[in-house]
């Protein structure tokens, strides 16, 4: 049961990065379109964009009632990144919805905030995975490193590279919904983002190996972690030579596995801890009783009932944006 848990906790934490991380890549890029642009771009993600976020609900749900030492870590760590990450969400979302009912000369005050409420979201969520893979100062299973004991040049660096990597996936998106020069704009980018998600990938594996970073070893210790970025390399080739054909479905396809081979080989890194190296999956999952119990509601119809939603949902909406679509 631990490992069912484990399993679908996973599913729901890449199924948030890959579904709502093109939307906020969409809001990241939203910043630099103009208006018949930003109107388009909002109308690629419309149908879709509230429900993605429901993924990241699921992911804190199962950590609170399957891995409640996890969740009670995290929290006590990045209690003022998250607190703001929120915020940052509920900003955007405001600006989603009073956009569309501002007067023009207020327009720009909704655009700051949707832009930047999807900037400061990714950099955080980025941040928070860079601590983690750098270490946080736990003892006993617990927390010991103040209020910005998460903070590092390295988080920090990890932030940007979750930006780059979330406007590569929107940009993916616009080129697979949207028709004339915001998807010609959107081309022009998917080749310099994905050279920018690479020249981080590699930038991050330096550091990490030049820092000593404890979860480095694992690449010793598990050689086949090494097929991961061949996988996300053999991808980033693909996706460019898509992008040399113009096959607007291709480019969403080949970013959402460089994702996957990056989650991958954080997962395989990571395992049996959840929190390296001060938790492991076996230490923070609840009594038996408990995942058995939530497994009847939570696991047996609740997640099944959510993922054909999403499926049903992207199925309806799997055209492009027309003209009528946004006026």
């Amino acid at each position: 049961m631990i490992l069912f848990w484990a399993g679908l906790l996973a599913v729901a934490m890449l199924l948030y990065v890959l579904l709502d991380g093109f939307d906020l890549g969409v809001g990241i890029l939203f910043a630099f379109a103009d208006e018949p642009g930003r109107r388009k771009m909002l109308a690629a993600i419309s149908p879709v964009w509230d429900g993605n976020e429901t993924w990241l609900v699921v992911t804190g749900t199962v950590l609170f009632g399957a891995f409640p030492a996890v969740y009670a870590a995290l929290l006590s760590a990045f209690y003022l990144p998250l607190v703001l990450m929120l915020c940052a969400l509920i900003l955007r979302g405001v600006a989603f919805e009073f956009r569309y009912k501002a007067q023009t000369r207020f327009r720009w005050i909704w655009d700051i905030g949707f832009a930047g409420g999807s900037l400061i979201a990714t950099f955080i969520q980025g941040m928070t995975v860079g601590a983690l893979v750098e270490g946080l100062p736990m003892k006993d299973g617990h927390y010991i490193g103040g209020t910005f004991g998460w903070f590092s040049p390295f988080a920090a660096l990890c932030g940007l590279g979750l930006v780059l990597g979330y406007s590569l996936l929107g940009a993916s998106w616009l080129v697979r919904k949207c028709e004339g020069p915001l998807r010609e704009r959107a081309y022009q980018l998917l080749p310099v983002l994905t050279v920018g998600v690479l020249a981080f990938l590699v930038t991050a594996f330096v550091l990490a190996v030049a820092m000593h970073l404890s979860l480095m070893d694992r690449w010793f210790e598990r050689p086949y972690l090494v097929l991961f970025p061949l996988i996300g390399a053999v991808s980033a080739i693909g996706l460019l030579k898509a992008v040399q054909r113009r096959n607007d479905l291709a480019p969403f396809r080949f970013v959402a596995l460089i994702f996957m081979a990056a989650f991958g080989t954080l997962a395989c890194s990571f395992w049996p801890y959840m929190i390296p190296f001060a938790l492991t999956v076996d230490q923070a999952a609840s009594p038996k009783e408990s995942l058995a119990f939530m497994f009847w509601g939570a696991g047996l119809f609740v997640m099944p009932l959510t993922l054909a939603y999403t499926l049903i949902v992207y199925r309806l909406f799997h055209g492009r944006v027309t003209e009528a679509t946004y006026e």
